[in-house]
């Protein structure tokens, strides 16, 4: 009786890591956080906030979640090597590629500095992953897993 083949795949160079959003994606998030921030500080200047947690805790936590949230944006790395598929993000995310049982990358060839590709991963326990990629070696990396997914699949 044959058994089945365990599911392999080696990235380009053995392992790709890259910034999981671009330098676009990251200065938009940063502006929109400034933006908020100078709000904040604008409605509190003129009297309509007083440093209260009645009066601005509300306001106060939304901006400690935007800035938290930008932090990560920042700082989010996307890896890939022959065994798992990783993001660091607000919590750190890993995927074993022989439990996948699908992937399929989104992207907007052209916009991919505007609107941050994304390749959705589902397990076989049905687990529900996405993981954010920047550079085009990594892009291609990630085609190239998808491929071989599918191609693997297909066997079963």
């Amino acid at each position: 009786m044959n058994e089945p083949t365990l599911f392999s795949f080696t990235p380009m160079g053995g392992h790709v890591e890259c910034s999981a959003y671009s330098p676009v994606f990251k200065a938009i998030a940063m502006v929109i956080a400034t933006a908020a921030l100078l709000w904040g500080w604008q409605m509190l200047a003129q009297g309509h906030l007083e440093l209260t947690l009645h009066s601005s805790g509300w306001i106060g936590a939304a901006l400690c979640m935007m800035l938290y949230t930008e932090w990560h944006i920042l700082r989010g790395k996307t890896t890939l090597d022959s065994l798992s598929i990783q993001q660091t993000w607000v919590w750190h995310k890993r995927v074993n590629l022989n439990e996948l049982a699908y992937v399929k990358l989104i992207r907007l060839r052209g916009f991919e500095w505007l609107i941050a590709p994304r390749l959705y991963t589902k397990t076989f326990s049905n687990k529900l992953t996405v993981f954010y990629a920047s550079s085009s070696t990594m892009l291609s990396q990630l085609e190239a897993l998808e491929a071989a997914v599918k191609q693997q699949r297909e066997k079963l």
